[in-house]
């Protein structure tokens, strides 16, 4: 990424935080401003910070400071936000309150609603009754709605406040240097960009899996579920940025035009959510030495949800480019191992010729996103028998990008470049992809299955086996 300013020409900017007092503030978002205030310098900023929590300015200039901190963030403005930074209480879903901040804030402004969906959807109608400030923009958490009509709403909701261009519907995964790096990685390269279509093509798996529990998130994850938090969200937007056709330049209505257009053309695999999903939960185990409960049992979970911990979908992407081609998506939570990569597969060749044996393993591309590699997998002759194929790996590790990916998306904010967000009929498209997922399992249609903690998920999984 190129190096750019941190928030457009002219004044001061105010960033007002609401839910300042939870745990998505604390955890990303002001680590992700840290490093940005440290690594690109550009116009002051004011951070105004609000929640329901009865925190005086020392508590709360304590978790920006520590939060910096974290992230090793140091440097004049960094020290200025710190030193600079306000606290106040208040109840955002009342009109009142917001008028309230928004007076305390200085120069442009812009809104993070680091809070539930729920309540956002009602700090975006208590804001309704208000004259929000020339150029204000609203930054706002995944999920966007909740279901493809409750994502209308809301986006209608939102174009009553500010233009659609002044509305930033952030996901953080966008801000990953790899994620970001497929544009490069197919757009800049000879070499595989005439390989990325159905006639070369025999699959593409998205995967996100990960060691890690539910570590205390059940207040969001319970109601959410690896496919709403993961698979609707980040995983489509991967989808999207592989399948696209090249954008003329990497503006960002170029490149949002293009992503729109291929999730339009996504849909369920046959239509089927029987035989194209599946989800599971997982059960008690253990994970690099520790005892883990089952999912049902975790605190605050309600067993009665159903809510998985591993969601598996097989889509199709009906384009010239893509059309027969199976795109696998699969999130999980408490898997042996962490796995997060985008993995190319291959046709077998036309033919093997006689004489040339042990070939038994397709060509892949593997992108992954953590840790950040790129690996071609091939098959070439020797070194043993000079006519035994043999299968290698070339590959290559990239060092963590400029900034935290929150960094990477808040820089996209302050700069007022939707490049990195979500548009409108993006997040409608999304919701219409999986809602007859989600009407499938409601229903009981697909079985809920169950993997021990610490597995590498239940059998038959739905993706190419290595």
């Amino acid at each position: 990424m190129t190096t750019r300013s941190a928030g457009p020409a002219g004044g001061e900017q105010s960033l007002l935080v609401l839910g300042a007092s939870g745990d998505l503030t604390a955890r990303l978002l002001l680590p992700g401003l840290g490093g940005l205030l440290a690594a690109v310098p550009g116009q002051p900023l004011f951070l105004l910070g609000s929640g329901m929590d009865d925190w005086d300015e020392d508590r709360w200039r304590k978790r920006v400071d520590d939060s910096f901190s974290s992230v090793s963030a140091t440097g004049p403005q960094v020290t200025a936000t710190v030193e600079g930074t306000r606290y106040l209480q208040a109840d955002v879903t009342k009109a009142e309150d917001l008028r309230r901040l928004l007076d305390a804030c200085r120069g442009q402004i812009v809104i993070f609603f680091a809070l539930p969906p729920a309540v956002t959807a009602k700090a975006c109608q208590a804001l309704a009754g208000l004259d929000l400030p020339a150029g204000t923009r609203l930054v706002l958490e995944k999920p966007f709605g909740t279901d493809t009509a409750g994502a209308e709403r809301l986006n209608q909701l939102l174009a009553t406040l500010v233009p659609e261009e002044q509305i930033h519907r952030v996901d953080h995964f966008l801000g990953k240097s790899t994620v970001l790096n497929i544009l490069g990685l197919r757009f800049a390269n000879r070499l595989f960009e005439p390989m990325l279509n159905a006639q070369h093509v025999a699959s593409v798996d998205i995967i996100f899996d990960e060691s890690l529990a539910l570590e205390g998130r059940a207040g969001y994850y319970d109601a959410a579920g690896a496919l709403v938090d993961m698979v609707q969200s980040h995983l489509l937007q991967v989808l999207a940025l592989l399948a696209m056709d090249a954008p003329p330049t990497i503006d960002a209505r170029e490149v949002r035009d293009r992503k729109a257009q291929v999730l339009r053309a996504t849909r369920l695999w046959d239509d089927d959510a029987r035989t194209c999903t599946r989800r599971a939960r997982y059960t008690a185990g253990e994970i690099d030495g520790r005892r883990l409960p089952a999912y049902a049992d975790e605190p605050g979970v309600d067993p009665g949800r159903s809510t998985e911990t591993l969601a598996e979908v097989v889509l199709t992407v009906d384009t010239w480019r893509w059309a027969g081609v199976p795109f696998r998506l699969r999130s999980g939570k408490a898997m042996s191992a962490t796995r997060k990569e985008a993995v190319i597969t291959f046709k077998q060749p036309a033919r093997v010729p006689d004489g040339l044996t042990g070939y038994d393993r397709p060509d892949r591309l593997r992108i992954g996103f953590g840790p950040d590699r790129l690996a071609v997998d091939l098959n070439i002759n020797g070194p043993g028998d000079p006519f035994e194929i043999d299968p290698v790996t070339l590959d290559a590790d990239f060092g963590p990008g400029e900034l935290p990916a929150y960094g990477e998306v808040l820089r996209g904010v302050l700069d007022d470049d939707p490049l990195l967000s979500v548009r409108d009929d993006t997040a409608e498209q999304c919701w219409r992809i999986v809602e007859p997922v989600l009407s499938a399992w409601r229903d009981g249609t697909v079985p809920l299955l169950e993997y021990p903690a610490g597995s590498d998920g239940p059998e038959d999984s739905l993706l190419a086996t290595d």
